[in-house]
């Protein structure tokens, strides 16, 4: 696969220019660093588009074929320096960490020890909630961002006018439901039972505008994904796309939202 991307890597990666970004991250001197599990000819293909041939300034560490989650718990495998011109790594022990040095495995231990990056001052951004993100928010206190490419798509959908008419009709006739499902009159219950039907379509018609087969990522129905429940539980933030960033300042404090759980609801909103 690797080897069939680098050939035309135009064709599989999209071409964000991220370098306004981390040129923002650099001038408010912060530290970056690249873990990754992928070999470096592939990486170095992929960064060269998205940031140019000397992407490799931007970075303060460099770590290829990482093998997480194995690099967030291991705790022996050894750091090793990567050889560009003969792709193979030199075995001499590591002892400090160097810029435009290319690493290859290792451990988080020996990153945190060698560079003395440690828990809430480091956020580390990932596409997987378990290879990327879990280890280091639950063993290493970590803060995580979460890179979701769905998100586009699903943002998209809940902004459409038709959606947010069958959503809001849909919690309307839910409570219409709900507030007269004792009913025992004939009549009335024929209204109920041709309320409950059309519930039905429309919580049918509302999951597959996502995904005719799977509906949304983050949904379904009305309960969260267990995708869903995972990511919240790694990602202290998450986005479609790190360039999102640069609507805010490197300052910047994002505070969660405090979730009304059902027995609350009544406190919250009489």
């Amino acid at each position: 696969m690797h080897r069939i991307v680098a050939q035309n890597v135009t064709e599989y990666i999209e071409a964000h220019d991220l370098k306004p970004f981390f040129n923002r991250l650099k001038n408010a001197n912060k530290k970056l660093f690249l873990v990754t599990n992928s070999p470096y000819k592939f990486v170095n293909k992929g960064m060269e588009l998205l940031m140019g041939q000397n992407w490799k300034d931007y970075f303060d560490v460099l770590i290829v074929q990482a093998r997480k989650p194995k690099f967030f718990t291991d705790v022996s495998r050894p750091i090793r320096v990567f050889d560009e011109q003969s792709g193979m790594h030199i075995w001499d022990r590591v002892t400090k960490l160097e810029k435009g040095v290319i690493y290859y495995e290792g451990t988080v231990k020996q990153l945190q020890e060698l560079t003395g990056w440690r828990g809430h001052q480091v956020l580390y951004f990932g596409d997987h909630p378990y290879s990327d993100l879990a280890d280091v928010t639950l063993e290493h206190g970590w803060r995580t961002g979460a890179i979701i490419n769905e998100l586009t798509h699903e943002i998209a959908t809940l902004n459409n006018k038709e959606f947010k008419k069958d959503a809001n009709w849909l919690q309307m006739l839910t409570q219409l439901i709900e507030d007269h499902q004792d009913c025992e009159d004939p009549e009335e219950q024929a209204v109920l039972a041709t309320w409950m039907q059309e519930r039905d379509k429309l919580r049918n018609n509302i999951k597959c505008v996502f995904n005719e087969q799977f509906g949304s990522v983050f949904r379904t129905y009305h309960n969260p994904t267990y995708f869903s429940r995972r990511l919240f539980r790694f990602a202290d933030i998450y986005t479609s796309s790190i360039n999102n960033l640069m609507n805010y300042s490197v300052n910047h404090t994002f505070y969660p939202r405090r979730g009304v759980m059902p027995h609350e609801y009544i406190s919250y909103f009489v």
